[in-house]
């Protein structure tokens, strides 16, 4: 399976690179927590995506690439999560938005049958499952929507923001009813959750150009036209970090060599992750994620 992965990238000309797995800053991101490393007096992070060691190298000139690593990420673990899994991550300069979604799809089929697609938007996928058109809800209207639709929900969901309602709606109730039969494909997120990708007006609606990959319920991939502006990316790192702060987590450092190579120029292009675990884990018709690794948490 790992020679089929490279296969397909070395057929398109992507070229294989091998970002540092332990860094001096921290991929910053409300709710994914970052695993440290003490070396003496020094704090190492270790990454939970290679991406900001890949636009590093766009922004040098080096084109099309991937990489296919362990990634690390702190209390991830259930049917569906390892704290150290496998992520194959890739980055397409010139490609469109949709053409990486095309590709996207093409790399998953190497691993599964081939069922249909269906492609929605997230405002459309949203709508169809809870009723919400979540542009004009208020975060009253929300709230009280989320707590009838997700019964577990606690008391001060009330108080919650809306994209953290929305997160909620779209685990609890829109997912888990997606098509079994074919992947579904979730485009166009609220500008809100744009994390770093850009974000463009649709109609009425500013959306983040960002996709996710569904199948069987499972998400698989997750996608963005890739944000290049540094003083945009700098002011995201600082709402994350203070979104952090009100969540009772650390804020983390931000990643100045980043913003550096972005100053330099990273080059247009769009990006994708993909769980490789979760792909082995539906090939092999499994139900739990230690089923295919030969060392899960567990047993490491």
């Amino acid at each position: 399976m790992l020679s089929s992965a490279r296969a397909f990238f070395k057929q398109r000309n992507v070229l294989e690179v091998d970002c540092p797995a332990l860094s001096q800053a921290a991929p910053i991101d409300a709710h994914i927590d970052v695993m440290q490393i003490t070396m003496g007096k020094e704090i190492g992070y270790l990454h939970t995506s290679p991406e900001y060691g890949m636009k590093r190298l766009l922004s040098e000139g080096i084109g099309d690439i991937y990489q296919l690593s362990h990634v690390f990420r702190q209390e991830e673990y259930g049917r569906l999560h390892n704290p150290e899994f496998m992520m194959v991550e890739w980055y397409r300069v010139g490609f469109s938005f949709d053409a990486l979604i095309e590709e996207t799809l093409d790399f998953i089929r190497l691993f599964l049958k081939k069922p249909a697609v269906k492609t929605y938007t997230y405002r459309e996928v949203l709508k169809e499952h809870t009723g919400i058109d979540y542009l004009t809800t208020s975060q009253k209207e929300l709230s009280l929507k989320a707590r009838q639709l997700i019964h577990h929900l606690p008391e001060e969901a009330l108080q919650w923001n809306k994209d953290t309602l929305l997160n909620c709606l779209m685990s609890f109730v829109v997912e888990p009813h997606l098509s079994e039969e074919e992947f579904s494909v979730i485009k166009y997120f609220p500008s809100s959750q744009a994390a770093l990708s850009k974000i463009k007006m649709l109609g009425e609606e500013p959306v983040a150009e960002r996709f996710e990959i569904y199948y069987k319920g499972i998400e698989l991939a997750n996608g963005y036209h890739e944000l290049t502006c540094p003083l945009e990316q700098r002011r995201r790192f600082i709402a994350s970090n203070e979104h952090r702060l009100s969540l009772g987590k650390n804020a983390l450092p931000i990643d100045d060599n980043l913003i550096q190579a972005l100053e330099q120029g990273l080059p247009d292009c769009c990006g994708v992750a993909v769980g490789f675990d979760r792909l082995m884990l539906l090939r092999h018709n499994k139900d739990h994620i230690e089923e295919i690794l030969p060392f899960s948490w567990p047993r490491s």
